[in-house]
This record gives C-alpha cells, structure tokens and sequence, in this order.
C-alpha cells in the first residue's frame, strides 16, 4: 500500500516539476543559445549529483558501467540538446504535448526488445497517439508552429530515446539505487558536456547580464528539473512499471499549458487542442493494462 501511495506521489511531483521545466527552457533561452542551454543544465546537474552522491560511485559494479553509459547517453545527454534546439521555435505547450508520447513509445520499444506482453487496446492506443501527434503539429498556427514542424520531430525523437531509457533502467538496473544511477550517468556526461560548452563559444559571453540572468532559470532547471528529478524517476521506474512511470508525461502538458498561457502568452487552436486530446488519449489507452 506504501509502494502504491508512493508511485502516485512521485509521479505528480514529477509531472509539477517537469511541467514547469518548459517555462524555465524558454526563459534561458533568452540569453543563452540551445547548445549553451543543454550544456548548462547537464553540468548544474552534474555539480549536484556529484556532490550528494559521490560515494555511490564505487557501488557501480563494473559489468553495470557500460548501462550506465547508454542510459545517460539516451534519458539526459541527447534529449537535453533535443528539446534545447525544438524550443527556440516551437511552443513550450506544443512540445510538452508531443511529450506525453514517450508512454507510447516506452509501449513499443517495450513490446519490441524487452519481451513486453501488450494488449489490444494499448496498440489501439499508440496509433491514435500517433494520429492526435500528427493533428497538433501539421494544423498548428503563428511563428512558432506549423512553420518550424521539422523541430516538433527532435521532440519525438527525444521520447524515442526515453522509451528505450525507461526499459534499460528497469530491466538492467533496477537493482541499483536512484541516486547511484543518476550520479553515475553524470560522472559519464559531465566532461563532454564542459567540452560542448566550451565550444559553443559561452566563455566569450558569460558576463553578459542576459547571460547571468538565464543562468539563473537553467541552475534551477539542472538542479531541480534534472538532478533531483532523475533521482526520483528512476525510484519509480523501481516502484512501478516502465510505462507507469513513463505515463508522469500525462501531467506535464497540464502544468505547462497553464504556465505557458498566464506567463508566456501562449495559446492552443482548436485543431491543436483536439489533437492533444486524442494524444493523452492515447497515452491513457496504452497505459491501461
């Protein structure tokens, strides 16, 4: 019963969390550049990571090490570009929508290469995902829409990865504590991180006051909406099952819809919000066991 309480809590905590991490990437990106913004906030969460969990380093066991690679190569190191580059041009509301289809494909991958056992309904439910996907991209409006669609597709790309990030966890390392896989995917990610950044021509620019500024809205989305919160997930991914945890998804387009419309001016048509419905839809059906 407190496993079952726990998996409920986690997963609104983190869908609060990750819901407002899309306002937090907008806000950044107003000083820094996608690659900056992705490079920041994998090393924000690496200083924290490292330093609460340094000891659980030595608790890896060697064989581990190379799931430890992949998981943060495919749950943090490409995503994080991914969104970065999709968010200088499409909504932080669209893109938390597209989100929500990480559920539908943790389903597939799932059902494909870890021996999954799936349901109609759940099949039913990743193709009408993908349809009310489809519907919220191609009939979107204003600048930062329709326009830029080819950016929606690294937002899909992005939950592929996660897809395959929440089955590796579950399968392969779910005997290790959260905090010791989160800080280990961050030993692996920090160095090329710094050396991304250093690249990116940041230190020619970081005592601009718009650059400190945005520093500012990355730290917090480093060290709350990626190193706290990876903690967390991967202790429900534990909890539970790769696509209950992947379902957290299903809140986060709520918080940053609302967030996006009193903060940022954003808006949905009503095509898009047709097509979100069907996405959550779907989500919901493949979710269901």
């Amino acid at each position: 019963m407190e496993n079952s309480n726990t998996k409920w809590y986690l997963l609104a905590f983190l869908g609060c969390v990750w819901g407002s991490s899309f306002i937090l990437m907008q806000l950044g990106l107003k000083g820094v550049n996608s690659i900056q913004m992705g490079s920041l906030r994998i090393l924000f969460a690496g200083f924290f990571l490292i330093a609460v969990g340094f000891k659980q380093i030595p608790k890896i066991p060697l064989h581990k090490w190379k799931y430890i690679v992949i998981t943060s190569l495919f749950g943090t190191f490409l995503p994080v570009y991914l969104f970065a580059i999709a968010l200088s041009k499409i909504d932080g509301s669209v893109s938390s929508i597209l989100n929500s289809l990480t559920p539908l494909n943790t389903l597939i991958i799932g059902l494909l290469f870890f021996g999954l056992n799936v349901q109609r309904r759940q099949v039913f439910g990743v193709i009408l995902g993908f349809l009310g996907c489809v519907l919220l991209v191609w009939f979107s409006d204003g600048e930062n829409t329709t326009k830029n669609y080819y950016y929606a597709l690294l937002v899909l790309l992005a939950t592929l990865f996660y897809g395959i990030n929440v089955n590796l966890i579950k399968k392969y390392l779910s005997d290790l504590k959260p905090l010791t896989i989160s800080t280990g995917n961050f030993v692996v990610l920090f160095i090329p991180a710094l050396l991304v950044l250093y690249f990116s021509d940041f230190f020619e620019v970081v005592q601009d006051e718009k650059v400190k500024t945005a520093m500012g809205y990355i730290a917090i989305l480093g060290v709350v909406g990626t190193g706290l919160s990876n903690i967390l997930f991967f202790k429900l991914i534990q909890l539970s099952s790769p696509v209950f945890a992947a379902s957290v998804t299903y809140i986060i387009p709520v918080v940053a819809i609302l967030l996006g419309y009193f903060f940022m001016n954003e808006s949905l048509n009503l095509i898009q919000a047709s097509g979100a419905f069907v996405v959550l839809l779907g989500v919901y059906l493949s979710s269901r066991k």
